[in-house]
């Protein structure tokens, strides 16, 4: 079988744009159609405890003025003795209590390492140093 030119040629592929186009209106009309469901299942939960209540720290404030006068909670101390006498206390304390040094910005280093190391030598644990903020110029100056 010879073809001429005049003759339009056979089309050997099926149009599936029909057969989509109503697969996705049965689509449509199913998901209508169908009920809403609302699947619930009874189960006893325990009860959660409430969280246990945060207790505030006990801090102490230990001060180190600019002629190195050491204060307990802005109290003074006579002596390094009476300092040791109080971290001791304070170290057997339960829980330990947060202690904050402040140290003034011309204070000597000497007297702060050694209250850090009463601290240390009396097991307190819960150290801070307050107030190095006021050290960031002195710092700025000595790079210079």
């Amino acid at each position: 079988m010879l073809q001429t030119l005049d003759e339009p040629e056979v089309m050997m592929d099926i149009n599936t744009t029909p057969l989509i186009d109503v697969m996705l209106v049965l689509l449509i009309m199913l998901i209508i159609t169908i009920p809403v469901q609302l699947h619930s299942i009874n189960l006893d939960m325990p009860a959660g405890s409430p969280p246990p209540v945060t207790k505030k720290p006990n801090i102490v404030r230990i001060d180190i003025d600019a002629r190195n006068a050491v204060r307990w909670n802005d109290k003074a101390l006579t002596d390094r003795a009476e300092l040791e006498v109080l971290l001791q206390i304070a170290s057997q304390q339960q829980p330990q209590p947060e202690i904050h040094i402040k140290p003034n910005s011309k204070s000597k280093y000497e007297t702060v390492a050694g209250v850090l190391a009463s601290a240390q030598r009396n097991g307190l644990s819960k150290l801070g140093i307050v107030g190095s903020e006021q050290f960031a110029g002195n710092l700025a100056n000595s790079q210079k």
